[in-house]
């Protein structure tokens, strides 16, 4: 984390503290000073700057600073969220914990060890994770601490707590002054009027979220300011109007998000002189009464609503009006207010407001557009400058929480997301990020996180610095911290702008490092699907593959993919180890990767996953790997063959993207002819027919892709006439938007009846031979029909009709401009496949010789990926004797003969290239 030294001045006592205050250190003759001269106040400062763990760090390191560590200044608040607080651990910090003031901590197991901190004086609780607190753990709680005088459970729900313990906190904690209770299903008269009767400076309450409140009893509570029953279901209104009115001290109540009618308010409004302050935020029968909204005339009182200016009402409670409304909160803090009673109405409202838009963007109703964009971002980012940490956290929550229109699709509003950039929001977001407080790191680096979705809002966070901020929390200890900055950077790094500062920030060290650290450890698993999808965006990157490749980013990544039965991990991890392998020759990741002990194996497994991101990214990551020769070998070794094969055939009603995949990692291995045999008889052909008929044009390109290979062996061709290939290849090469899926399908028909096949399909049972034939022929007569009808569409007349009566070279390349498919360079074929081709050169079938000729032609384009492998291979073959016969055959069409001369051209380019360069 980042250790900044504040300037500020506390007070303790009398005394005053400089931060940064210049001290003279006595140094030794060398000049390196003495730290453990430090003047205690200034030691003192020091760790008040610092979280828990590193305060306690700085203590172990000499007996003078452990004593100062201790000191009750340093321990009159205790966060142990983060943390977990079994009884040993409560135990070790009792000794600190005796002038302890405020404590906040999270979930039972906490909530039965905290009475072995022995903090009798103990003025404030706050507990989140309150779910499964029982009526017991809290009524002990409650026992032990009698001087308690704030007691607050929540956001969560307390689904486990009882009116029972409520008597019990009335009975034991006589001090009370404010108890905010979430979620309780009932509290019924015993409890309130128990609260009544036993605690008399009872001044601030709110029973949120409950199912029912009991409102006789709630009107005996006289010693009650302010009132919140905001989201409490099944409140009798007119119960409420004739019993709390009786409530003399009463300020502010809170009644959003539940179901009150404009009657009951403007009654509210009127006959309760002591209220000054009603909030009823997304009170839906409030903003769907036209009457209501337009009526201004609250009898002097002020109403917050999700209709109403809130920042004039705020601003209305103060002498001086003339001052910016927008403002209004932080003019308060910085004002010295002599008015107690207005201090403690704002430090009310603004911890309601606060808890209020937190709940509402939660459930985000529709229809706040306008709300959001006004009113409730200026709210939420007012309330991030909270001096109450509590508020700061809900803020940035809710900051985090308003923007998300679909979580499962990682969807932002980008109107709300740009107005957090507006109003100044990502400056204060990092602000926070950088305290030394985890709950406020870990919530504003959510926020940051989820608002750089937006590519505005992560072009302005890395502008502000955020990406070194984000890069260092992830080095957290706090798993919080690391998860949500892990988070940021992953949003981040999707930007390719943003992939070399996060590299440059040390996050991806970080980001490997926290892998490491987290892997086999349990609730680690947001961490790492988190740094492994940050990595995985960051692999795809060249330069900054080959960083998380030094890091040690590949035996993290696949030690994941091994040990970890999480899915969304397995998923991340998978596409990381997929993108690394996707940089072919330009760096050594490929072979990395698939030297890596398990890599390929935990991939194979990993293809027959429940779960189809999981089976996607594993068979993406298997075919990138397959352009390795070593690894396609090794690949079906470890049964890919036999997984691959399984995975396509299961695959036909799943997305589209791991269709491709499974097609793409099945064309990636049958490159290998042993691997292309072993395909067609573990039953590959028939699923790869069903994806060549999808819809999708990039499945037809990689199902086409393996059809081709497969077709290569005569034995697999007779296999794909059996199966029904024949028409979807044609379907393919006539229909398909895309040129690469029809090339590779006229391609495999091509294979199939140059006549190769003739002598397999003759060696059949004699009662199948006949029929085979028969079906062989009419199959050869759709095929290179369509064959035909796929070169042709590529001519051009004029230009055609102009190279064939010019020997110059302009008209050639006009017609290599009209035939050019872009994607063809990127094709490798072996010299058995070159050597096919020049082959069918001969073929008696001149729309074979055309279509050997095409392919020819785009293997050996000037500026192609592999061409200069395929002229080589094509020199070993003869083929410039052929093709030179070819473009002179007289009874050649006309297309075959400029494709062949075209070919020659190429050649000699290249020849002449290599000659100069040499």
């Amino acid at each position: 984390m980042s250790r900044r030294v504040r300037r500020r001045v506390e007070r303790r006592g009398t005394a005053e503290v400089e931060a940064q205050e210049i001290e003279m250190l006595s140094s030794d003759m060398k000049g390196v000073l003495d730290w453990t001269r430090l003047p205690d106040d200034t030691v003192i400062q020091l760790f008040s700057c610092l979280n828990y763990r590193d305060r306690a760090s700085l203590s172990s390191t000499c007996r003078t600073w452990r004593v100062l560590g201790k000191s009750p200044c340093l321990w009159q608040a205790l966060d142990l969220r983060p943390h977990k607080c079994d009884a040993a651990a409560a135990a070790s910090l009792a000794s600190r914990c005796e002038n302890l003031q405020k404590l906040r901590f999270r979930g039972p197991e906490s909530a039965v060890a905290i009475i072995n901190l022995q903090a009798r004086s103990l003025r404030q609780i706050s507990v989140d994770g309150c779910r499964k607190i029982t009526d017991a753990s809290l009524s002990v709680l409650a026992a032990r601490h009698e001087a308690l005088e704030c007691l607050q459970l929540g956001p969560d729900l307390c689904e486990r707590i009882s009116s029972d313990a409520l008597k019990a906190i009335a009975i034991c904690c006589p001090r009370l002054q404010k108890l905010r209770l979430t979620g309780i299903h009932e509290i019924d008269a015993d409890a309130i009027n128990a609260l009544a009767k036993y605690c008399p400076n009872l001044m601030d309450i709110g029973f949120i979220d409950c199912r029912k409140v009991d409102e006789t009893a709630m009107g005996n509570v006289t010693s009650v300011r302010f009132l919140s029953v905001a989201g409490t279901c099944n409140i009798r209104w007119g119960m409420v109007l004739q019993h709390w009115k009786k409530l003399p001290h009463l300020t502010g109540l809170d009644v959003s998000r539940t179901d009150i009618t404009p009657t009951a308010v403007l009654r509210l409004l009127k006959l309760w002189h002591s209220l000054k302050v009603l909030c009823a935020l997304n009170c839906r029968a409030l903003e769907e009464d036209a009457a209501f909204v337009s009526n201004n005339n609250h009898k002097g009182k002020i109403l917050f609503a999700l209709s109403t200016d809130n920042f004039k009402g705020i601003a209305s409670l103060f002498a001086d009006t003339t001052k910016n409304e927008r403002n209004v909160f932080l003019d308060w803090r910085n004002m010295n207010i002599k008015d107690r009673k207005l201090d403690e109405v704002m430090k009310w409202l603004e911890w309601t407001l606060c808890y209020a838009l937190l709940r509402i963007s939660e459930s985000n109703p529709p229809g706040l557009d306008n709300f959001w964009l006004n009113q409730g971002t200026s709210l939420l980012l007012s309330f991030m400058q909270s001096a109450e940490e509590e508020v700061q956290e809900r803020a940035a929550t809710a900051l985090a929480t308003f923007v998300v229109i679909d979580d499962e699709n990682a969807s932002i509003d980008p109107g709300r997301a740009e107005a957090v950039i507006r109003v100044g929001g990502i400056s204060l977001l990092l602000n926070l990020a950088r305290s030394w407080q985890e709950g406020l790191q870990a919530e504003a680096a959510k926020a940051i996180a989820n608002l750089s979705v937006n590519a505005n809002v992560a072009k302005a966070v890395a502008e502000e610095g955020g990406i070194n901020i984000l890069a260092n929390l992830a080095t957290s200890m706090n798993r919080l911290v690391a998860e949500e900055a892990a988070g940021g950077l992953w949003n981040l790094s999707v930007g390719e702008e943003h992939k070399g500062a996060i590299a440059e920030a040390g996050g991806v060290k970080s980001l490997v490092d926290l892998i490491t650290k987290w892997s086999g450890t349990a609730g680690g698993e947001g961490v790492l699907e988190r740094a492994a999808g940050a990595l995985a965006n960051l692999a795809a990157d060249d330069k900054c593959s080959i960083e998380v490749a030094s890091a040690g980013g590949v035996h993290a990544l696949v030690t994941l993919a091994r040990s970890c039965k999480v899915e969304g991990v397995q998923e991340q991890a998978a596409r990381a180890l997929a993108n690394l392998a996707a940089h072919g020759d330009s760096n050594s990741n490929n072979a990395a990767v698939g030297q890596e002990v398990g890599a390929l194996e935990a991939l194979v497994q990993l293809t027959r996953s429940s779960h189809d991101g999981v089976r996607q990214e594993a068979a993406g990551a298997l075919w990138n790997l397959s352009f390795d020769d070593r690894n396609r070998e090794a690949i079906a070794a470890a049964g890919g063959v036999e997984a691959l094969v399984a995975l396509a055939r299961s695959c036909s009603n799943a997305s589209h993207g791991l269709q491709e995949r499974a097609a793409g990692a099945l064309w990636g291995l049958s490159v290998s002819e042993a691997n292309s045999i072993a395909i067609g008889q573990e039953g590959g052909v028939a699923p790869l027919i069903a994806l060549a008929r999808s819809d999708a044009e990039d499945v037809h390109e990689t199902a086409a892709g393996a059809l081709w290979n497969l077709a290569f062996n005569p034995g697999n061709a007779l296999r794909i006439v059996e199966e029904g290939g024949v028409p979807a290849l044609v379907c393919l090469c006539s229909s398909s938007v895309s040129k690469m899926a029809r090339f590779m399908s006229a391609l495999a028909l091509a294979y199939m009846f140059d006549g190769r096949l003739d002598q397999v399909a003759l060696i059949g049972t004699s009662t199948e031979s006949t029929s085979k034939s028969v079906s062989l022929d009419g199959a050869r007569r759709m095929a290179l029909k369509h064959i035909e009808a796929f070169i042709l569409s590529f001519s051009n007349p004029q230009a055609f009709s102009a190279a064939a009566a010019s020997s110059a070279t302009a008209a050639l390349t006009q017609v290599t401009s009209s035939v050019r498919i872009q994607d063809a360079g990127h094709l490798r074929c072996s010299g058995a496949e070159i050597g096919r081709f020049v082959s069918m050169l001969r073929n008696p079938s001149s729309i074979l010789k055309a279509c050997a000729a095409f392919a020819l032609l785009q293997f050996t384009i000037p500026g192609g990926r592999h061409a200069l492998h395929h002229v080589s291979l094509m020199q070993n073959a003869g083929a410039p004797r052929v093709l030179r016969a070819a473009a002179a055959a007289t009874g050649a069409p006309l297309e075959a003969k400029i494709f062949a001369r075209i070919v020659l051209r190429n050649l000699e380019h290249h020849m002449e290239s290599s000659l100069k360069s040499s």
